[in-house]
């Protein structure tokens, strides 16, 4: 049986970063209730619903998430956690909490996000600008952050593949030693009484797989989302790119389409691991310059779970692993919390298609 597991945004609260960088009481709702229609039929600003505009502080929201997700589905949450080197943290309160108050009682493993910040990442008017730089100062950096996840590694929550700790690496881009680095960590979980790591690292069409596999990764996940474009053929064109650079106008892509290119038959492979996306719209973040999926519904994102489940039935059990990205992911468009206009739509999507499978 498929296991779902749903990449998760710790950024909702206020951190002393974000309101030097952008101003007081900055979070990424700022953004999201800030997007406006680019064209006829762009659905923004999209609002959440149920859970309404949380304060991840707040232990009362991380268990309603947490127990929302697990009644429709989603076997864990995949937190994601930001270590610059030396010790540099952003975010990290959140997970914290979860984890020293035991609560909420779900499953949980983590992925290092593993790039710099820049501010035309998070807005629209933004620039080159370094906000925060990822470093990689050496073997001691490596052993502090092993130790500072301990606990967390320890923690019966932690979710495991053959008994091995689930730990994503987002990128391989410009980490020098990152063979080294993976090497290091598997001796230390022995070290402290730990099978071993369960690597993955991101690859958004598989094509640097085997190199990724030689470095020490037990697996990649195969992060489409990003590269439907390069499928469609849409992007490339001179058109596309005078729209979006210089008209500011964004790239439009139908979701309905887009889903039959997110999980190809790649994803077959053990090592191969799909991601699923109900939605996707950058513009909150981007404005015109955006690339977005128009129209997605949760029909459409059935269907894509169902083919996707197909696609994964023939994998060791632990190893049907697929990522939803994401649960939250609001300032990308990209979320199966419910929103106003299509409620628990998506998650009852997910739903159905479980129960369907468990049911034949």
């Amino acid at each position: 049986m498929a296991r779902f597991i749903a990449f998760y945004l710790p950024q909702f609260h206020p951190t002393k970063e974000n309101d030097e960088w952008w101003g007081n009481g900055f979070t990424e709702w700022t953004n999201v209730v800030k997007a406006k229609k680019l064209f006829p039929g762009h659905n923004q600003p999209n609002i959440p619903a149920d859970l309404g505009f949380y304060d991840l502080r707040l232990e009362e929201t991380r268990v309603a998430q947490a127990e929302m997700a697990k009644k429709y589905g989603v076997e864990g949450f995949c937190y994601w956690h930001y270590w610059f080197g030396n010790g540099k943290r952003l975010l990290e309160k959140p997970f914290n909490d979860v984890l020293s108050s035991g609560k909420p009682d779900f499953p949980f493993c983590l992925a290092w996000a593993n790039h710099s910040w820049a501010k035309k990442q998070f807005d629209k008017n933004g620039t080159s600008e370094l906000l925060c730089k990822q470093e990689y100062p050496g073997v001691q950096d490596y052993i502090n952050h092993f130790n500072e996840l301990l606990p967390a590694f320890k923690d019966d929550r932690y979710m495991k593949v053959n008994g091995k700790i689930l730990f994503f690496i987002y990128t391989t881009k410009d980490f020098p030693d990152v063979h080294s680095f993976i090497s290091l960590w598997r001796d230390l979980a022995k070290e402290n009484g730990l099978n071993d790591f369960y690597f993955v690292t991101r690859d958004a069409d598989s094509r640097s797989k085997e190199k990724n596999i030689d470095f020490g990764f037990d697996s990649i996940y195969n992060d489409d989302v990003f590269n439907i474009h390069h499928h469609l053929g849409l992007i490339k064109k001179a058109g596309y790119w005078f729209m979006r650079e210089i008209l500011k106008f964004p790239t439009i892509l139908p979701y309905k389409k887009a889903t039959k290119y997110m999980v190809m038959d790649e994803c077959r492979d053990n090592k191969v691991i799909p991601v699923v996306a109900p939605n996707w719209d950058h513009s909150p973040r981007s404005g015109g310059k955006a690339i977005l999926l128009h129209n997605p519904h949760p029909k459409y994102f059935y269907r894509l779970i169902k083919n996707t489940m197909s696609i994964v039935e023939n994998k060791t059990e632990e190893e049907q692993l697929v990522m939803i990205k994401s649960w939250n992911e609001w300032g990308e468009g990209n979320y199966l919390e419910p929103d106003i206009k299509f409620g628990k739509g998506n998650l009852e999507a997910l739903k159905k298609a479980i129960d369907e499978s468990n049911n034949e």
